[in-house]
């Protein structure tokens, strides 16, 4: 009888020792990678505030280009464009590329009004709907998220956190 008590103790030890080495890796497996977007500009195509489609193929060349993947509601997205109204001279050698995300359209033309964007025409804002082409192509867990091009609409920075206005208005000015 002691014996088979020794084996069944012992095979209580096994199994709660393979059952930490699975948790442990479980835990490590939840732990996201770090992410690099590609150096390209996502393949958007979104509906802008005045109800016209836009795709890359409408940005100017040899022009920066900021993407800002935003919903209208966030109060992350809002306090940064308070923060930048004041700075939109920074901006204005820059193509703005404003994307939300499944939102009525009416959001987007609140907020493009809201923040008086019809005064800065290289303001582009718009939804893509609920195809998160461009938030599957960032991998956006956050927003605003943020994304700078150079002339060539190569990739320069990205941003996914909040930056401080002063970094961002700074790094475009450098495009």
């Amino acid at each position: 009888m002691s014996s088979l008590n020794f084996q069944i103790k012992t095979m209580k030890k096994l199994l709660f020792f393979f059952g930490l080495i699975i948790a442990a890796g479980c835990t490590n497996a939840q732990t996201p990678l770090p992410y690099t977007p590609p150096a390209t500009i996502p393949p958007y195509h979104i509906l802008t505030t005045d109800s016209v489609y836009e795709t890359p193929a409408n940005l100017k060349s040899n022009k920066a280009v900021m993407i800002i993947y935003f919903s209208p509601d966030c109060s992350h997205c809002q306090h940064l464009m308070y923060e930048m109204k004041p700075k939109m001279i920074a901006f204005k050698n820059v193509q703005v590329v404003m994307i939300t995300f499944a939102e009525p359209l009416k959001a987007s033309q609140v907020f493009y009004r809201d923040f008086d964007l019809k005064k800065h025409p290289n303001f582009k804002v718009g939804t893509e709907g609920y195809t998160y082409v461009v938030q599957k192509f960032y991998q956006v867990r956050t927003t605003p998220y943020i994304a700078l091009y150079d002339k060539s609409h190569k990739l320069v920075k990205y941003y996914d956190k909040v930056p401080k206005i002063d970094d961002l208005a700074a790094d475009a000015q450098k495009l």
